[in-house]
């Protein structure tokens, strides 16, 4: 599959400019003029790398990395026009992979954005060796790249609750949940203790994955004990 590309960048002509060199390498490319756009498009389409302009208003490169390393292993490299090392610095440590400084050249910057896209693969075999794609019925899991994708290849977005929370029920099929374990298992959104959260998770999950929401398949309610993910058999 070839490799696709966010830019986010606000300034339109190194937006445009970035754009058309990354398609001539014949990358698929998107462009963003900030976080927000950058959110729709990863929601619809998630990114093999993402070049992140750390001056960006509103939410700044340096949030959009910390939140987007958080949420998988996507390639992130910074475009910083500035000449203090302290950002770069903290970047890497948020976890970007790289940074080049503007004005750049772009033979060095296709060439990080080369050795990132093969470094970033490589990483997404080995995990996948690890953790392989959990499949059930018409829909694959795949954990590498924290997306579902159903039989004809379609990506069904799912936010990072609603992700975490059906990995945790995919991983135990047949063993019914408890509503406190569930948020448990999705703690780091820091959510409030309160179960209903759940059930409101369960009932997005099931409309995107059931073919009846109101007689599931998948996801079961154990009444009096919580959620059980159905076996294949």
């Amino acid at each position: 599959m070839t490799p696709h590309i966010v830019v986010i960048e606000d300034d339109i002509t190194t937006r445009r400019r970035l754009s058309t060199a990354l398609r001539k390498q014949l990358y698929r490319v998107s462009e963003a003029e900030n976080a927000d756009v950058m959110e729709g498009i990863l929601a619809r389409d998630p990114a093999d790398l993402l070049l992140v302009d750390i001056g960006l208003e509103g939410k700044d490169g340096l949030t959009i990395t910390r939140e987007q390393r958080s949420l998988s292993n996507v390639g992130i490299i910074l475009l910083t026009s500035r000449d203090d090392q302290i950002d770069r610095i903290v970047g890497l440590e948020m976890g970007a992979d790289d940074y080049v400084t503007k004005p750049f050249d772009y033979r060095e910057l296709l060439a990080r954005v080369k050795g990132l896209l093969v470094r970033v693969m490589e990483n997404r075999s080995a995990q996948a060796a690890q953790e392989p794609r959990t499949r059930f019925g018409d829909w694959t899991l795949d954990t590498s790249r924290r997306r579902l994708d159903n039989r004809d290849g379609r990506v069904e977005p799912l936010t990072r609750a609603e992700y975490e929370l059906l990995h945790a029920l995919v991983k135990t099929p047949g063993v019914a949940l408890s509503r406190d374990r569930l948020l448990d298992l999705i703690q780091q959104r820091r959510w409030a203790s309160d179960s209903r959260t759940i059930d409101v998770l369960i009932g997005r999950l099931r409309k995107k994955i059931e073919a009846d929401p109101s007689r599931p398949d998948w996801i079961i309610t154990v009444y009096g004990e919580g959620y059980l993910f159905a076996s294949e058999s």
